[in-house]
């Protein structure tokens, strides 16, 4: 399986990886409610496709609390393994699973009671209505299955597996066409088809994305994982609240507006039926730009997340001008589109009379007038979610739909009618591209501040290593990983001493215990838990207490004389306070453990595995218990090397380029 490091690979390649799956998703995730409204649109009428607008303020309501859990959840977990904490980032997305699962059956069962009211609060016409209460009773069905496989597609996408995340939603979308077009103009079940369809779509996404719970790339979930904190719900959550905030404000614009138009469109010529269906449609067809832009910016952010959190800010600085041009691009061809060829946009979606023609052109052209500059806001608002800024990441959003647009909405259109609602459209554009700009700018200052910092302290460091020549390169390793036999080369390539079995004489000749005994003996455990090996001997310790304890002077009082390369015996933790340690861990298949037993250390090809397992298993418990910290925990290493991919000698060399390039004097 290929790996991926967000750390050094390429942005060019990163972001086309994960942006790429990421935009096909999110497109697929808008053309749901896009496809209903076409086969609508030719298989009822407009008012069928009025009516889905009027629904459609729930169905956001939903995706918003779906973003927030699945948007946190993968800032977090990017966030998390940059960092190297890999238990939390497990917590982290198994409660915002869980909060996904909770919320989503509250809102299928509130949506389900209170659905006449809400098409009500959400300007539904009484031509609106039948079709309204039929599409949305079968749609509140599917809210669960749409809501957690939303967020498990965030997830998903931040694990490191965005073809998967694409392929589920790709499959749920395809059979939601499918089933469209059989139920509309087959069975002639109008708009209850076309919302069964949808949500059949949905709960396919859902099955798929619940089945790759077991497939994690970056963390195992188990079941202690899933123990629901609330505190950690509430982490993950903040950090999606821009996604929230995104989608909610959303819905308060579609109220705002389907209300203005109701109450304003009366005293027009368009009527109230038009301008609602209209501004829905545009809105939709709008979206697929958004989808574009947001999965260009999303897919950013598990690279954005990760760099932030290693303090790589160079790489977050050039995603960021990538993510920023890739969008302005995108906002310009929408654009061009948007003012010359409206009529035919508006085709797609069924015919209407003449008003309902020149209402959708006049909506396209004034409404969408700044599209150019929406992706600058919508790539920053993404951008501060993923390096952990979700309060300024929500300001940009809230201040387009909330604090520009509603206000511009309901004082133009008391002057222009419904003219001044497409009028607010412009103005919230321009405004937030502003206050975009502005923060961005800041950001960018501060982070230049912060990386030159980071650069005079890695300086001044990479100073003290080169003025320092007593490196210590410890391996820890599996039994038959041929952990040794690399230790002796990489010693012989460095030209330092190699301390192993010569540790078990240094150990004897200063603590007066037996070499035999040493041997037989140093990963036992059988004596008392030690607080500290920084201590003298004591008659109430065992004799395996006062052998790690012994040892533990012998390697630190080694560290002290010069290079060198030492095997095993805890040596990493002992010493975890020096400097010039560079910890290694060595491991390898059974397979290719069982062959190097036999041939070098004679067992029987019959039990060699059975005593292999037996032994590490000593090993990994001796560690355990001593160190408090575990064995095979990669995070107490600075590099782990599986042998079978490089054979004992490359992994030796491997090892010494490691130490050459990272310039470390070496004292012969």
């Amino acid at each position: 399986m290929e790996e991926t490091n967000l750390g050094t690979e390429k942005i060019g390649k990163l972001l086309r990886k994960f942006a790429i799956p990421c935009v096909i998703s999110l497109i697929v995730n808008a053309l749901y409610n896009i496809v209903d409204q076409i086969f609508i649109g030719w298989g009822v009428n407009y008012l069928g496709n009025g009516a889905t607008n009027v629904v459609f303020p729930i169905t956001v309501i939903c995706l918003a609390f779906a973003l927030m859990f699945g948007d946190g959840t993968s800032a977090f977990l990017s966030l998390k393994l940059g960092e190297n904490k890999k238990k939390e980032a497990e917590k982290g997305v198994a409660n915002g699973i869980i909060i996904s699962i909770i919320v989503s059956v509250l809102l299928c069962g509130i949506t389900l009671i209170f659905l006449p009211q809400l098409v009500n609060l959400f300007g539904c016409t009484e031509n609106l209505r039948e079709y309204a209460l039929n599409y949305g009773y079968i749609i509140a069905i599917g809210i669960p299955f749409v809501m957690i496989g939303t967020t498990l597609n965030s997830i998903i996408r931040a694990d490191g597996s965005p073809k998967y995340s694409m392929t589920s939603m790709v499959v749920g979308a395809i059979l939601n066409i499918i089933l469209d077009a059989i139920a509309i103009f087959v069975l002639k079940w109008g708009v209850a088809g076309a919302a069964l369809a949808t949500i059949i779509g949905q709960f396919v996404t859902f099955l798929m994305n619940i089945l790759y719970i077991k497939k994690f790339k970056t963390i195992k979930l188990t079941k202690k994982s899933f123990k629901f904190e609330m505190k950690m719900a509430r982490t993950v959550s903040m950090l999606g609240i821009s996604s929230f905030i995104t989608q909610m404000a959303i819905v308060v614009v579609i109220t705002v507006q389907n209300s203005l138009f109701k109450h304003y469109g009366e005293m027009s010529k368009f009527g109230t039926d038009i301008p609602i269906t209209v501004i829905g449609i545009v809105m939709k067809i709008s979206q697929i730009l958004y989808s574009i832009t947001i999965g260009i910016a999303a897919g950013s952010q598990p690279i954005v997340g990760f760099n932030y959190g290693a303090r790589k800010y160079d790489r977050v600085k050039q995603t960021l001008k990538i993510v920023l041009k890739l969008s302005f691009i995108i906002s310009l061809i929408a654009f061009i589109l948007f003012q010359t060829i409206p009529e035919k946009l508006i085709g797609i979606f069924g015919s209407g009379d003449a008003s309902y023609n020149e209402f959708a052109c006049l909506t396209f052209r004034t409404f969408l007038m700044l599209t150019l500059v929406n992706g600058i806001q919508i790539s920053s608002g993404i951008f501060f979610q993923a390096i952990g800024k979700p309060s300024k990441s929500a300001f940009l959003t809230l201040s387009r739909q909330i604090l520009f647009f509603v206000p511009a909405a309901i004082v133009l259109s008391k002057f222009f009618n419904v003219m001044g609602v497409l009028y607010a459209g412009p103005i919230a554009d321009g405004l937030a591209f502003l206050i975009s700009a502005i923060l961005l700018v800041f950001e960018m200052k501060k982070l230049r501040k912060t990386d030159n910092q980071s650069n005079i302290i890695n300086e001044k460091k990479e100073i003290e290593n080169k003025n320092t020549n007593n490196i210590v390169i410890t391996i820890a390793r599996e039994y038959g990983s041929g952990g040794r036999y690399v230790g002796q080369l990489l010693a012989d390539k460095l030209g330092v001493k190699l301390y192993d079995k010569d540790l078990i004489e240094i150990v004897s000749n200063k603590s007066g215990l037996s070499a035999i005994y040493i041997e037989k003996n140093e990963q036992n455990i059988h004596g008392n838990l030690l607080s500290s090996f920084n201590t003298q001997y004591y008659n109430n310790l065992s004799n395996d207490d006062n052998l790690f304890i012994a040892e533990s002077k012998a390697i630190k009082e080694i560290a002290t004389k010069g290079a060198c390369v030492i095997i095993g015996r805890c040596s990493n933790f002992i010493l975890r306070d020096n400097k010039n340690v560079i910890n290694v861990f060595l491991y390898s298949d059974d397979e290719s453990k069982v062959k190097r037993a036999v041939k070098y250390y004679g067992l029987k090809e019959k039990n060699a595995l059975s005593e292999i397992n037996k032994i590490n298993k000593s090993r990994e418990k001796h560690y355990n218990y001593y160190t408090r910290e575990n064995w095979r925990d990669l995070k107490n290493y600075d590099i782990a090397i599986n042998v079978d991919s490089y054979g004992v000698e490359k992994t030796a060399e491997i090892l010494a380029k490691f130490i050459d390039t990272n310039n470390i004097a070496i004292s012969k």
